[in-house]
């Protein structure tokens, strides 16, 4: 069975960022693709200090008490794809996103490159500027990692302030249906 994990950056679980990432999961549900999201924002994550006992000990986990991003590891490792979502602050992703970017990232290429040939995606939430930047954020953990990033009609962010608000940008809505048809052909084709 293909499975794809979402992990929600965003401190409000049903904000913003939360609505995009379902968004997508409903099309991949319909093509009958397992989802999981995790929270993320708003957790105790710390991030990678660069000890590199990560790579030393070779046990796919980060060796700092760290370990709500060393059930991320393993959930990334296990999935087919991955969806990173984020609402921007202050022109870039959540400091609970980073903190999983920087260890999950120097964890899998430590250990063999675990997340390779994966297909990732980016969400973004934005209030009004800054989501080309979180989206590359998101997109270069995916590109070092060497996995397969689908694109869609339009940048995969939506507009909105208060929770809810994405739901009326109606071009950011398509763009999330449209990342999920894509995410969906995609994943389907790799497992042929």
């Amino acid at each position: 069975m293909i499975k794809v994990v979402a992990f929600n950056g965003s401190p409000r679980k049903e904000g913003n960022t939360g609505i995009l990432i379902h968004s997508v999961f409903e099309v991949l549900n319909n093509e009958g693709i397992k989802t999981e999201v995790i929270q993320l924002g708003n957790k105790n994550v710390h991030g990678c200090t660069g000890c590199g006992k990560c790579r030393e000990v070779q046990n796919k986990r980060c060796q700092i008490k760290n370990d709500l991003l060393n059930t991320c590891i393993e959930k990334m490792i296990e999935a087919n794809g991955i969806i990173l979502g984020s609402p921007v602050y202050f022109a870039d992703v959540t400091s609970e996103m980073k903190a999983l970017i920087d260890v999950a990232g120097y964890v899998t290429r430590g250990n063999g490159h675990l997340l390779a040939r994966k297909v990732g995606a980016g969400v973004v939430a934005v209030r009004r500027a800054g989501e080309i930047h979180a989206l590359n954020s998101m997109n270069n953990f995916f590109m070092i990692n060497q996995m397969i990033v689908p694109g869609s009609s339009y940048w995969n962010m939506a507009q909105g302030r208060e929770p809810g608000d994405v739901l009326n940008d109606t071009e950011g809505m398509q763009t999330m249906k449209r990342l999920g048809e894509n995410m969906a052909w995609l994943l389907n084709k790799l497992k042929a």
